[in-house]
């Protein structure tokens, strides 16, 4: 696209989680999209769980977050491709951020980005292992299952949705350690750049902030959650640096 030459990247806002202070989270996540410059900006890359708990009726989206959406909409009508990468905290997303511009997609997505290769997704249950996670993930994506939840009260199911997430880490202040190269994760991301050419692995998922280089070259980036700070990478069509949002 002429004239635009950046890609940003965010993960973990976590919008709508009542830990520290929600309402400076949101006001900063709406700052921070009111400040990429739009006609410069090719994309916005939305790496999974920018919502604590999303899930949609068909007649019924969850209340709130009126500027955020907001934001996000400018930027569409800007002219900037805005995608999400459900995470495990908003796969319910099935056609309202669709209707507004927003492209949903699932992971991983390779895409290239001004002569790079990108390999991007929220980061969870990719690799080997974790069964009990990849069987919960499953069901969570499970068609039958999501019409049988959507058949409980808006009331109900949002009370649940939102106790399920209580039991999170970030809601207990449980803090990751990643593993570097003992990590699913990097492991998967190693195999993949043994069998393509990828330049950058951009992830979130883990409320870490990790940079490490795999040994066939390639970028490993895991973005930090926005509880304390908030972080984003952007691309500049030459670097991918990694910055924590000033208001």
């Amino acid at each position: 696209m002429a004239g635009r030459s950046l890609a940003y990247f965010v993960s973990d806002v976590h919008l709508g989680l009542d830990v520290k202070d929600p309402a400076d989270r949101e006001a900063r996540f709406v700052a921070f999209l009111r400040s990429i410059p739009a006609q410069q900006t090719e994309a916005l890359w939305m790496l999974g769980d920018i919502w604590d708990f999303w899930y949609e009726y068909r007649d019924v989206v969850p209340r709130g977050y009126v500027r955020v959406l907001a934001a996000l909409t400018d930027l569409v009508d800007a002219g900037v491709k805005v995608h999400l990468i459900p995470g495990n905290h908003d796969i319910w997303c099935y056609s309202y951020l669709q209707s507004l511009g927003i492209e949903v997609t699932e992971q991983p997505q390779g895409t290239m980005i001004n002569g790079r290769c990108f390999y991007l997704g929220h980061g969870d249950g990719l690799g080997e292992g974790m069964r009990s996670y990849k069987a919960m993930r499953w069901m969570f994506h499970n068609r039958f299952l999501q019409r049988a939840f959507s058949c409980l009260h808006p009331w109900l199911a949002y009370r649940l949705g939102t106790g399920w997430s209580k039991n999170s880490r970030l809601a207990k202040n449980v803090e990751y350690v990643f593993r570097d190269a003992d990590e699913p994760l990097y492991k998967y991301s190693e195999e993949v750049s043994r069998q393509q050419k990828v330049d950058h692995f951009v992830y979130g998922h883990f409320h870490a902030s990790v940079r490490l280089t795999l040994p066939s070259g390639a970028d490993f980036l895991i973005l930090k959650d926005w509880m304390d700070s908030s972080p984003y990478a952007v691309f500049d069509g030459q670097s991918l640096t990694v910055s924590s949002f000033q208001a």
